[in-house]
């Protein structure tokens, strides 16, 4: 492997590792500041113990999050010089405007949200838990703007090979921005939801009967089965934004070759790039046609229509495109199927009782599913703009640095391995805090022992 592939392979390694975790935390700071509204408003203990506890996820992804995030900043200038020296410009100001609007509110206030609790006013606490959870959807912000940007750019001009910004507005609301923004904002709902679903599904399957349980496995299920529609339709509008703006993309998300009309909507084939056909395709008739185009006799566009004068591919790789997409509408079946049947079976009363331990156990299954999905769209997203960085100005492979490969495979090494242990840590320590409090028994924080549900409003300071 040359230093081209070995560096994309060590960028996409670090991206989607890092990408698990502010995909937690942007959903879980409004969630935690759910709780914590809704513990000021009834006094009730159940709210302030999954507070107590969902906080302790928080800070356990905040700062996986923190500490995967500052290697990628590195290799914009170890492995991709070229990005900075072309649209340096643009995305310089992007990446400080997240450090000025997101970062400064999340370092001045994680810690009054974390261990302040007992020593500031009920008031103050509240706030902080707000301000937290916007700067974690701010920084998603400024991070999606730049994403968008290099997908759909807006608002520039080129000069001797760099690029100059002639209109900000322009530039941070681009084409896809909107459509982006709000698909992984969605799928950050998706991910928390499922996992306070699953983690508590296993609580109960433990044993654990307590009000906080009942209470997050409630919230969790219907947490989801209410986004999911939601996601489903704005997927559907991301979708034919990409259509009009980076239609080589759809066309490797549905392998399909030829610019034609009645295109089927392929469930499952092996795309075969050297003869540019579908081998043991399934496809539902006219499917893909009504979907993009809404008619049957739609033209979708085909892949032979993005292939340059010498025979190089202006599209991306298909095959990985292609099945990252079905891995990702996949998961959302699922997950429409399981919260709605969740939801159906706690209808009139019964609660969480009215769940089967099959049903528990599918939650538990799949209270990491929205890692996948997220990590399968933004596979479709980052290798369905190839052969293009930035698109239309920037090829990645006259980004890359001319760093001898058998270094960048070093340290792709080591960062794999690095991320394993990490990686298996986080889920052991969720493992460890799940079965403490399936035992009944509380994880002190530095701040003081936390006391038991019955006595939780006593000594909590009034709001």
């Amino acid at each position: 492997m040359d230093t081209l592939l070995l560096s994309r392979i060590q960028f996409g390694a670090n991206i989607s590792f890092h990408i698990l975790f502010p995909t937690i935390t942007i959903a879980l700071g409004w969630v935690l500041l759910f709780f914590k509204l809704r513990y000021n408003a009834t006094g009730e203990a159940r709210w302030m113990a999954a507070y107590r506890f969902w906080v302790k996820v928080f800070a356990l992804s905040f700062a996986m999050g923190v500490v995967s995030g500052i290697t990628m900043s590195f290799q914009f200038g170890t492995n991709w010089p070229g990005f900075m020296q072309t649209v340096g410009n643009i995305a310089g100001p992007l990446l400080a405007y997240e450090v000025l609007t997101a970062f400064f509110l999340e370092a001045a206030f994680l810690g009054i949200m974390l261990f302040g609790f007992s020593r500031v006013p009920g008031w103050l606490h509240t706030l902080a838990t707000f301000l937290v959870a916007f700067g974690t959807t701010m920084s998603a912000f400024w991070i999606l703007v730049l994403n968008s940007w290099m997908q759909t750019p807006a608002g520039f001009e080129m000069r001797d090979g760099v690029a100059h910004a002639t209109d900000w507005w322009a530039i941070v609301f681009n084409p896809s921005m909107p459509y982006r923004l709000t698909h992984m904002l969605i799928a950050s709902g998706l991910t928390v939801a499922f996992l306070i679903a699953g983690l508590s599904a296993l609580r109960w399957l433990w044993g654990d009967r307590g009000a906080e349980v009942r209470t997050t496995l409630r919230f969790g299920v219907w947490m989801g089965a209410l986004l999911i529609p939601v996601q489903i339709a704005v997927g559907d509008m991301h979708g034919h934004n990409t259509l009009e703006h980076q239609p080589q993309k759809v066309a490797a998300m549905e392998a399909n070759w030829e610019t034609r009309p009645n295109v089927p909507l392929v469930l499952f084939a092996l795309p075969d790039e050297a003869a540019r056909e579908n081998r043991f395709e399934i496809g539902i008739p006219n499917g893909a046609s009504l979907i993009l185009k809404w008619s049957p006799e739609g033209v979708v566009p085909g892949l032979n229509d993005f292939v340059a004068e010498d025979g190089t591919p202006l599209h991306p790789p298909v095959a990985p495109v292609f099945f990252s997409f079905r891995v990702m509408v996949g998961i959302g079946v699922l997950m429409l199927a399981l919260s709605w049947a969740g939801a159906w079976l706690m209808r009139g009363g019964r609660g969480v009782e009215g769940l089967p331990r099959p049903v528990l156990w599918g939650f538990a299954g799949m209270a990491f599913s929205g890692w996948v999905a997220v990590l399968a769209g933004w596979y479709t997203t980052e290798i369905g703009r190839q052969p293009w960085l930035v698109s239309g100005i920037l090829r990645t492979d006259q980004a890359v640095a001319a760093v001898p490969a058998p270094m960048v495979a070093g340290t792709l090494a080591a960062y794999l391995a690095v991320y394993a242990v990490l990686l298996l840590a986080y889920l052991g320590a969720l493992t460890y805090l799940a079965r403490k409090a399936a035992r009944g028994e509380e994880v002190a924080t530095p701040e003081t022992p936390l006391a038991p549900e019955a006595t939780v409003r006593a000594i909590q300071p009034a709001e």
